[in-house]
């Protein structure tokens, strides 16, 4: 299966998009390249951005590999991708308050009733709740895909809590720093106003007639894999990084400690999960949530950032009726395609799954990070029989799609510069309105062969240049 090339097209010439770039790279001596790669390294464990790798004994702690050849994205293809991903994160944002509302789009038959009120996802207790400006999910990352001639799909959307954009915004400072000589030869879309972009997004959804809100960055701890993205939003956004302890109810209004007194909240951004939010009204053992804040969540006197519930518009069981969804609320035609999808708990498709393991991908509805899924061309026998075990047990927590042969861009690795696989995840920000910075993050599998881009697996990043003309 051959990979779609971004900088060379099938007759080997470099791409327009990547003309300038590569006629840069070719005058550049390799000792340089080697030495700025070096640099790189050092100025990233100096600032310290890792992840934690959950499950391993040696450290928890690990930086994420960063490589210095962009992912280079031309304007219209950009335009195009914009205006996907706007009436995407639009229709998933309808579908939530419909189905925690009215239900329409399940009265009209379009989904499966049981799909939703029967999905660990659906949180009941947001029945009749009205949220900020009826938005659901305020930051979403839609991870896309290219395959085939490049024409791109999406692979699935991240509407809890998305991470990564940290990386985003320091890889393009490191690029910068590296090779300010690109910026001035290149038009290059900027994206480092993405922090005060999401804190104006986050004032915006504050509850009617706060004139000042407070925002707060709620953060389950220094454990967590993504603090350090927590720790820099913060900083980057001037507002508290708080936890659970930071913060109480009182008369279903969120305060915050401070050494001058109780400090009203107002929007807080969430990057802890539902179930740990609020011991009083989710799990009981959780501590890394504040007692009584869903009920003053409830009480309309505080808003979340993703709000509660938004995990079953997520769930890749509901990934295969976003097309679906769009049509429903917009009245339009998808402008972005879904990767094609085998439902496990249909019976003809898991049929045809069960006799084509070692040709598909299958994930679990409710899996992320790269973990509990099969990649069967690359599979052993044993595993591929395990797995088809675990189909066989809960056919309804399995999705398959086919293995698509994803983009490749040029990347440095051991031997040299060689081609690795890669997807991107632009970050989507609803509030009075729906705006993006242009690009994202681009992972990498660094990997030969792989097609696995999470950093939890081993993967990179790449800064993403959109072109401004």
């Amino acid at each position: 299966m051959i990979a779609f090339d971004e900088m060379h097209a099938a007759d080997g010439s470099v791409r327009d998009s990547y003309r300038s770039y590569a006629e840069w790279l070719q005058s550049i001596p390799e000792a340089v390249t080697a030495r700025k790669r070096e640099e790189a390294d050092l100025l990233f464990h100096r600032i310290g951005i890792t992840f934690a790798v959950y499950g391993e004994d040696a450290g928890t702690e690990r930086l994420i590999p960063f490589d210095i050849i962009p992912r280079i994205i031309a304007a219209q293809e950009w335009q195009r991708m914009e205006q996907g991903l706007r009436q995407r994160v639009q229709a998933l944002n309808a579908f939530l308050h419909d189905i925690y509302h009215d239900q329409d789009i399940l009265k009209a038959g379009r989904i499966p009733a049981e799909q939703v009120l029967g999905n660990s996802q659906y949180r009941k207790e947001m029945q009749g709740v009205s949220v900020a400006g009826k938005i659901y999910s305020h930051v979403a990352g839609i991870d896309l895909v290219r395959a085939g001639a490049g024409e791109y799909y999406v692979l699935e959307d991240n509407l809890r809590t998305p991470s990564g954009v940290s990386y985003m915004l320091e890889d393009r400072k490191m690029m910068m720093r590296l090779f300010p000589e690109l910026f001035t030869r290149m038009a290059i879309a900027p994206v480092e106003h993405y922090p005060d972009l999401l804190l104006e997004n986050l004032r915006s959804v504050a509850q009617e007639g706060v004139i000042n809100p407070n925002v707060v960055l709620l953060t389950p701890g220094q454990f967590n894999s993504a603090y350090f993205e927590h720790a820099f939003l913060a900083q980057q956004m001037g507002i508290e990084l708080v936890e659970g302890n930071d913060l109480f109810v009182r008369d279903d209004t969120v305060f915050m400690r401070t050494t001058q007194g109780p400090q009203r909240v107002d929007v807080i951004y969430r990057r802890i999960d539902d179930d740990f939010l609020d011991p009083l009204a989710f799990r009981k053992d959780s501590v890394l949530g504040v007692p009584g804040l869903f009920s003053a969540y409830r009480a309309g006197r505080v808003t979340l950032a993703n709000a509660v519930g938004t995990g079953i518009a997520d769930d890749k069981a509901m990934y295969i009726h976003v097309p679906e969804m769009i049509r429903f609320y917009c009245g339009e035609e998808p402008i972005l395609s879904n990767v094609p999808t085998w439902e496990l708990s249909k019976p003809d498709d898991r049929k045809y799954v069960l006799e084509h393991l070692s040709e598909l991908v299958v994930k679990e509805v409710h899996g992320s990070g790269g973990y509990g899924m099969l990649v069967g061309p690359t599979s052993s026998k044993a595993e591929i029989e395990t797995f088809r075990a675990k189909i066989l047990a809960t056919p309804d927590n399995y999705i398959a799609q086919p293995t698509l042969s994803l983009s490749t861009c040029p990347t440095y690795v051991e031997s040299g510069v060689a081609p690795r696989h890669i997807d991107l995840r632009p970050y989507v920000l609803s509030g009075k309105e729906v705006s993006m910075v242009p690009g994202g993050l681009t992972r990498v599998a660094l990997k030969e062969g792989s097609l696995v881009v999470n950093s939890s697996q081993g993967g990179g990043t790449k800064d993403t240049w959109v072109l401004e003309n």
